[in-house]
């Protein structure tokens, strides 16, 4: 009746009524309690009540809130116990699980990466690291467990203590998205390395024990553990933090006096952070001790001073991996290994030790960085190539989580090698416990020396912080093992018991050398230590590196390069139902450099000997090689110019001068000649045409000789013609030279009989358009006065020859051309040629006579309308342009200097064009119109052409006005122009010429040589007295 009268909020109060009526009804903490292990605390429950209402103020969160802790929401599990449901599976993922109230609302696979991703971003935002817990976020609430301390948020654990030491130790192996890292933001872990945090709390525990034995009598052994999550930066981040002194790090000139708060490190467990990290404490001479850092190149004192480790350096262990392959016949293995200072620096080390005595097939390189773009690319390549390889043994120098991708793909693929482990992976214990490890095939490898930490297995069973001290390692751990036992598909960590506790046991030690410096440094007797406790780190330094101590019957002690010298376990991973176990199988002790084998491994020997057979022998013609510094032989067969004529030679042998080899010879031989063989084809060619070429000269030179009473001989002035066909026939003879074996003399006499007489010949040719520039050009009186001074033809002719022969001095004396053999590069041919001496002799004669044909063109295309009865200005332009272009397709065959076998063909090609461009030019048309007996040859054709050329200038003169009587201008146009001296008509000197005149100037035409002389030296003299 009572709730009858109050309709609104039925809900509510019938709850309350419900609750007061039976107090036994509460909320469900004992499903929470059961599915998540919640604190025991009385007041937890209030306080996740009261969280309801001071989380948020809006209703509508606070329901789901309320629904949430009270688990009200409807899951395919409730809906099957109702029977309205066929499976009480879930039904938004694939996992195939109970869909539990638990699985819905944090181990669903959708739900579950929306809480990882909410998880990171507000780590992000309070730059510190909230744990990924479904107590967390259900329904405990986020200010309950997270307080965020900014300054120590970098110190994952820590217990402060009079003297305090700092551990690095990667306990999460990558730092999200580094590769994406472009503003200088708080760096986010994941993955959590079980492997590395049991090494953590080994030190811990050791530091805790040294405290509890008051090993230091009123020193208290404090501690701050950082994470640098196997990256070189965020470990220089720690470092940062942990020798900042009052939040920053002194810049100082002297740090004799540096006292940061923490004064010895240790760690870290990768070398490639160790170095980064050893680097920046060799400024201050800061102690670091690392246990498992094995990098050769740590132990460089005067780049590292302040670096030590309970271990040995990696030069020893090269020695041992290669003694371990030797004992069981492994003479070929291939290796992978990383990319940071760790992986090259072993892989140097191991080619250097294995030098005549193992042969790696192959050698790959893979990130180290687990977070890389392309890791699981490079990680397939290297697997292909392990597949690939005849090498039935692999040594694997990577860290844990590569050697596991490799390993799957080895299972997928079902392919077995023997395997070696480097010290990084060999003990390292969940590798033991993957699935279908037992498919891969035998590994073995080596550990650093192992023993039993006293009380570490109980310390582990009971885990929890010391009193007064933080681990939030620790509880993170626990979180992750929570979720391990609540959904095993979404586990990501291992359980403690995986890892091998014997390999911590050097943790143990590194604490114990610390102390034990600590004590001599401190001045520590039974009952207190003396010494002052804020000392600078370099005096404990000094302190460590002289320690020498015995711990659990063992004395250890430093070397001078700050490594322990004990020698390593040899262990094998043998098979068992479960996965593997590890076993000690022997031991190599540095001081005899020797694989020691325990008996009951003595009968494994045989079968796992793996032998790859070498190359037995190399024949003639190669030599033996030994590959990739290693024992294994391949024959490399002898490069050209080298040979070897017996079995097995070291190398090959280079082959005397003048003497060569092609590849696998096996004797060499003397170089094959190339030059212009007279019975091939392009010389053949070539004294083809030099014999016509000589045959035309001579022909031309009996025709014009025989009927020099022509008037076209007598037109073509029969000397300069027999000047120009001397010139021809000696071009011709100089191709005949090219063909043959050079020799120096030869060489010679190839540019110097070629320059002197195509000179010769272009001179006379030049005589003779300089004379009919002379007779045919209108000019200034004055100017054509001075320039008839000039017409000498002999004189000219001599004088222009004469330069040539300067020029050809000079160049055979000072630089001569001379015989060149040359070889391309391959083959048994060498190409012999004459050189050209002097660049710039060879290219000034050519340059010479280049000019002489320039001006010989010019000079007649300037007079190229006159007729050609009284000149040869056709013939020469066209001569001169084929000269001209013949050696201009000459120069790129002689710039490239891969055409040599070609050059002297183009060379003599283009001295017979230019001589032939000549002789058709000039001597065959002439010799066919005397030989035919052709009309224009005869007198009166001659006489009509030269009466219309000039009645052609006749008419232009008749209305001429002259500025002085008996003076004609240069511009009057009424000289009668002429071709040569000895057929020049005479010229008329009156202010206009008369009809009369005109047939007498044709007449003379037909006239005697000596009539013609002496017209001219009448008209001449007429011309001279006119001008004065």
């Amino acid at each position: 009746m009572e709730l009858a009268n109050h309709p609104r909020k039925l809900i509510s109060k019938l709850y309350r009524l419900i609750t007061s009526s039976n107090p036994t009804i509460s909320l469900p903490k004992e499903k929470w309690n059961n599915d998540l292990t919640l604190p025991s605390d009385p007041d937890l429950w209030t306080q996740i009540c009261g969280n309801i209402f001071n989380m948020t103020t809006n209703t509508n969160l606070q329901l789901i809130q309320y629904k949430t802790i009270h688990r009200t929401h409807i899951t395919q599990s409730k809906l099957f116990k109702m029977r309205l449901s066929d499976t009480d599976t879930c039904s938004q993922c694939t996992s195939g699980n109970t869909d539990t109230y638990l699985h819905a609302t944090w181990f669903c696979q959708p739900v579950h990466s929306l809480w990882t991703t909410v998880t990171n971003t507000l780590s992000s935002i309070l730059d510190c690291r909230v744990p990924l817990s479904p107590k967390l976020w259900l329904i405990i609430g986020l200010d309950l467990l997270v307080h965020c301390d900014i300054p120590d948020s970098l110190n994952g654990a820590y217990l402060h203590g009079d003297v305090n030491c700092a551990i690095l130790s990667s306990i999460h192996s990558k730092v999200i998205d580094l590769h994406k890292r472009t503003r200088p933001e708080p760096f986010i872990c994941s993955d959590f390395n079980s492997n590395m945090f049991v090494q953590s709390l080994a030190a811990l525990h050791t530091i805790e024990e040294i405290n509890n034995a008051s090993f230091l009598p009123g020193i208290k052994f404090g501690y701050v553990v950082c994470d640098p999550c196997s990256s070189p930066t965020k470990a220089l981040h720690c470092l940062e933090h942990l020798l900042a002194i009052n939040g920053s790090l002194p810049v100082l000139s002297d740090y004799s006096d540096f006292r940061p708060s923490v004064k010895a490190l240790f760690g870290e467990g990768y070398s490639e952070l160790s170095i980064a990290v050893a680097k920046l404490l060799g400024l201050y001479l800061f102690p670091q001790i690392s246990c498992t850092s094995s990098s050769p190149v740590l132990s460089d004192k005067l780049r590292y001073p302040s670096f030590m480790r309970v271990i040995p350096s990696d030069v020893h262990q090269a020695k041992a991996l290669i003694k371990l392959m030797t004992s069981f016949s492994w003479d070929l293995v291939g290796m992978v290994y990383g990319d940071d200072d760790y992986g090259r620096a072993a892989h140097q080390s191991l080619l250097q030790e294995a030098k005549g005595k193992v042969c790696f097939a192959f050698e790959k390189e893979v990130t180290h960085y687990l977070d890389h773009v392309d890791v699981d690319k490079q990680v397939k390549d290297a697997v292909d190539t392990i597949r690939a390889s005849s090498a039935q043994v692999v040594l694997l120098i990577l860290k844990p989580q590569l050697v596991e991708k490799i390993f799957k793909w080895m299972i997928q693929t079902n392919t077995n090698r023997i395997w070696i482990a480097s010290d990084v992976w060999s003990m390292f214990g969940p590798l033991t416990k993957m699935p279908d490890i037992n498919k891969v095939g035998d590994i073995f490898g080596f550990s650093f020396t192992m023993g039993n930490i006293p009380g570490f297995e109980d310390y582990l069973k009971n885990l929890r912080p010391t009193p007064g001290a933080r681990n939030d390692f620790i509880e993170e751990y626990k979180e992750l093992r929570l979720n391990c036992s609540i959904s095993p598909l979404n586990c990501s960590v291992d359980e403690l018991g995986v890892v091998d506790l014997r390999e911590v046991y050097s943790q143990r030690v590194a604490v114990y050398a610390v102390a034990h410096g600590l004590k001599k440094l401190l001045k520590c007797n039974e009952t207190t230590c003396n010494g002052d406790i804020n000392f600078p780190p370099w005096q404990l330094m000094e302190s460590i590196r002289s320690v020498n101590f015995t711990l659990d019957g063992t004395t250890h002690y430093f070397d001078e390069n700050g490594d322990f010298t004990d020698g390593y376990d040899l262990i094998r991973w043998k098979k068992t139902d479960v996965g593997r176990i590890i076993e000690v199988v022997g031991k190599f002790l540095l001081n005899k450099g020797e694989v020691e084998l325990l008996n009951e491994l003595q009968e494994l020997t045989s079968s796992v000997q793996v032998q790859f057979k070498c190359l037995e022998s190399c024949g003639p013609g190669s030599s033996k090689s030994v590959t990739n510094n290693s024992c294994c032989i391949s024959c490399i067969v002898c490069l050209e110019g080298t040979y070897t004529d017996k079995y097995d030679e070291s190398s090959c042998h280079k082959c005397p001068e003048e003497q060569h080899s092609l590849e696998n010879a096996t004797e060499c031989k003397p170089f094959i000649e190339k030059y212009l063989f007279w019975s091939e084809a392009y010389p053949i060619v070539l004294l083809v045409a030099a014999a016509i070429g000589i045959i035309l000269v001579f022909t031309s030179f009996i025709i014009c000789l025989t009927n020099r009473e022509t008037p076209v001989n007598r037109m073509a002035n029969v000397k300069l013609s027999c000047f120009m066909l001397l010139g021809l026939m000696v071009s011709f003879i100089d191709v005949i030279i090219f063909i043959g074996k050079p020799n120096k003399r030869l060489c010679q006499a190839q540019q110097a009989v070629y320059g002197l007489g195509f000179t010769l010949c272009v001179s006379s040719i030049l005589v003779k358009a300089y004379h009919t520039f002379v007779t045919f050009m209108p000019l200034n009186p004055s100017t054509q006065h001075h320039l008839e001074k000039l017409n000498k033809p002999l004189i000219n002719l001599f004088m222009l020859t004469v330069g040539q022969g300067v020029i050809l001095n000079f160049w055979l004396i000072l630089d001569s051309p001379d015989v060149q053999r040359e070889y391309p590069g391959s083959g048994m041919v060498k190409y012999v040629i004459c050189n050209e001496g002097s660049i710039a002799g060879f290219a000034v004669m050519h340059v010479y006579i280049a000019l002489l044909a320039l001006i010989c063109f010019l000079l007649a295309f300037m007079v190229r309308r006159v007729p050609q009865d009284f000149n040869d200005t056709g013939p020469i332009i066209f001569s001169m342009l084929i000269h001209l272009f013949a050696w201009l397709g000459f120069i790129p065959i002689y710039i490239n200097k891969n055409q040599t076998e070609q050059k002297h063909i183009v060379q003599a090609s283009a001295v017979l064009a230019s001589s032939y461009g000549i002789i058709l030019c000039h001597f065959v048309p002439k010799c066919f119109i005397v030989l035919c007996d052709l009309s224009g040859n005869s007198n009166s054709s001659r006489r009509g052409r030269l009466g219309r050329h000039v009645g052609h200038h006749t008419e232009r003169a008749d209305n001429i006005v002259l500025p002085e009587q008996g003076h004609i201008t240069p511009t009057s146009g009424i000289i009668t122009q002429g071709v040569e001296e000895d057929s020049a008509e005479s010229v008329q000197t009156v202010s206009t010429l008369s009809s009369n005149d005109t047939t007498s100037a044709v007449h003379n035409v037909g006239s005697s040589e000596e009539d013609r002389d002496g017209a001219i030296n009448s008209t001449q003299n007429r011309k001279r007295h006119t001008n004065t």
